[in-house]
């Protein structure tokens, strides 16, 4: 399922002649994403602790961690779906999170990826594609809007991106698993963020569709940062140049995945050896 797409009634990506939400980006401090204290507590139990998270502008980062870390949560709280009690969230150097709603924050540029594949099954592989696009989302502008031929060439270019050209006019309930959770990527590509937040991206693939998946996600890195929440240690090393681990809804240690995988804090907590 995706953050920001019409799944959940919201817009997709920016629209024309329209301010980006809570004003310009600025990265020129370099993080486009950070999170500073940040706490959530659920009847008592702490979600998030004192939450600190810091994501460069065009980086891939891996966020790890046992069940109940805080990771999933802290993704709710980036994208709006979960207010913090405290702390502070802000996309660049200007724009305060904590002040724009879900479909504000994907407009933005900061989308997600949930677990779950969710496509228009009905749909061919470009239809997902161009509704993915539109901008305007009453129902006559969009059945009756006429590509334009820039448009055909992005979605064209996300197609090839993807690993789907050869599948453009495929229905996309026909697609495999892999290829579906491709398209999703892809949707959220045609909506240009800056920042992807992707939730187990290679949960039930194939061995084959897991290395395709890591091959997608590095091209995307320089041009998108990237954050990806996954539990698959083999898949996490072949992407990941920087991992965080979370323990207890805070961050436990960052580094290297050899630094991460022998610290002896993460072995105790979560790898277990």
């Amino acid at each position: 399922m995706i953050s920001g797409t019409p799944l959940e009634g919201s817009s997709l990506g920016p629209q024309a002649g329209r301010p980006m939400p809570g004003g310009q980006l600025d990265t020129s401090h370099r993080p486009i994403l950070y999170l500073e204290d940040v706490s959530v507590s659920f009847d008592g139990f702490k979600a998030l602790n004192k939450l600190s998270l810091y994501i460069d502008e065009g980086e891939l980062r891996c966020i790890i961690g046992p069940n109940g870390a805080g990771k999933t949560t802290m993704m709710d709280v980036i994208t709006g779906k979960t207010r913090p009690d405290i702390g502070t969230v802000f996309f660049g150097q200007t724009i305060d999170l904590l002040k724009l709603d879900e479909p504000a924050i994907a407009q933005a540029g900061v989308c997600r990826k949930f677990q779950k594949p969710s496509v228009f099954d009905k749909l061919s592989v470009f239809e997902n594609l161009e509704l993915a696009m539109r901008t305007d989302k009453r129902v006559w502008p969009t059945l009756f809007a006429q590509l334009r031929g820039e448009q055909t060439d992005r979605i064209g270019e996300v197609l090839q991106t993807i690993g789907l050209a050869d599948q453009r006019d495929f229905r996309a309930g026909a697609l495999s698993h892999g290829q579906k959770q491709w398209l999703e990527i892809g949707m959220l590509l045609m909506q240009e963020p800056k920042v992807l937040l992707v939730d187990e991206p290679v949960a039930g693939m194939t061995h084959q569709e897991t290395e395709r998946t890591a091959e997608l996600l590095l091209s995307l890195q320089g041009k998108h940062s990237v954050v990806v929440v996954e539990h698959d240690m083999e898949f996490v090393r072949s992407i990941a140049k920087r991992v965080t681990v979370l323990h207890e809804g805070t961050v436990l240690t960052e580094g290297s995945m050899d630094e991460v995988q022998n610290d002896p804090r993460v072995i105790q907590v979560y790898l277990g050896g």
